[in-house]
């Protein structure tokens, strides 16, 4: 039996099974289903389809992906045309008509933030820009506040009786999260101003919030793979500058970026970009903590 027909048999089989008591959310991010844990509580299951350690950009549909879709009452997305590559397959293939696009049960966690790098206009030359922005807004711990909050009144807005729990959960949720913007704050209060490299343009979000800047990319456009050449000239453009640190995400290889941070004398940095990039970052609050804790680091690249 092909398995196209085995998960039609499949989708049919479930859709006739018992439904279940809580809101099925399905999130792309992993992020998202962290925080519609923390503010749905035992009213919500959740399930990321991405990995903390996994390129969002690329994204293997399984079939267990559409199955998850298919039985989910809320999807949410990151949106930006980030997951345009693998996300509509399954939304089509999920046969669930709650959460397409324009249903209440769809949310672009994009319509909630302050999108930044909007090109006046976007092809296939500049690599792998985005018409939207840059998508990547969920390393900003101000723009994911914005998010947990529209998370929160979907939650409610699709399971009205759980209103009362809902909030409770949030107003705990944002009064922790308000506390620790305090913390992290005054923790990269003396980095204004530093100089950083980074593998991909993924971080012009948290360089705003912390007040760093970025002197350039590993990669010579978004999504094209650093080559030896442009790391060279990288190199005679910023070794004179000071550079703090160089990022990378833990799912980019790191061979060019080790040797590009020891000719210029910088740490190299491997950020958590998502919740799950490591086995104890399980909340967004512990992604946060982690990426101040190593933004914070001095000193120079370990030789």
């Amino acid at each position: 039996m092909r398995i196209s027909k085995i998960i039609v048999l499949l989708l049919t089989t479930m859709s006739l099974s018992a439904p279940s008591a809580k809101l099925r959310v399905v999130t792309t991010l992993p992020d998202f289903a962290s925080l519609a844990e923390d503010i749905g509580g035992g009213r919500v299951q959740a399930q990321a389809l991405i990995l903390g350690t996994q390129n969002p950009h690329f994204v293997d549909p399984k079939p267990s992906f559409i199955l998850a879709v298919n039985q989910a009452d809320l999807l949410v997305c990151i949106g930006m045309q980030l997951e345009a590559g693998w996300l509509p397959v399954l939304l089509t293939q999920s046969r669930n008509h709650r959460v397409q696009v324009g249903s209440p049960g769809y949310l672009d966690a994009s319509i909630f933030i302050t999108p930044k790098e909007v090109p006046n206009q976007a092809d296939r030359s500049m690599g792998d820009v985005h018409a939207s922005g840059n998508p990547h807004y969920y390393t900003s711990p101000t723009e994911m506040f914005k998010v947990a909050r529209g998370i929160y009144s979907k939650l409610v807005e699709l399971d009205p009786e759980g209103r009362s729990q809902y909030t409770s959960s949030w107003t705990r949720f944002r009064d922790h999260y308000k506390s620790k913007l305090e913390q992290w704050h005054q923790k990269v209060a003396g980095l204004r101003g530093k100089p950083v490299v980074v593998y991909h343009t993924s971080w012009i979000y948290f360089l705003d919030w912390a007040g760093l800047r970025r002197l350039g990319a590993l990669e010579p456009k978004p999504g094209i793979p650093p080559s030896a050449a442009h790391i060279t000239r990288l190199i005679a453009a910023t070794r004179s500058q000071g550079v703090y640190q160089v990022w990378r995400e833990i799912y980019h290889p790191d061979r060019l970026s080790a040797l590009f941070a020891k000719k210029v004398d910088a740490r190299l940095i491997a950020l958590p970009s998502m919740v799950g990039a490591a086995p104890d970052i399980q909340t967004v609050v512990d992604k946060f903590d982690r990426m101040i804790e190593l933004v914070s680091e001095t000193g120079r690249n370990p030789s």
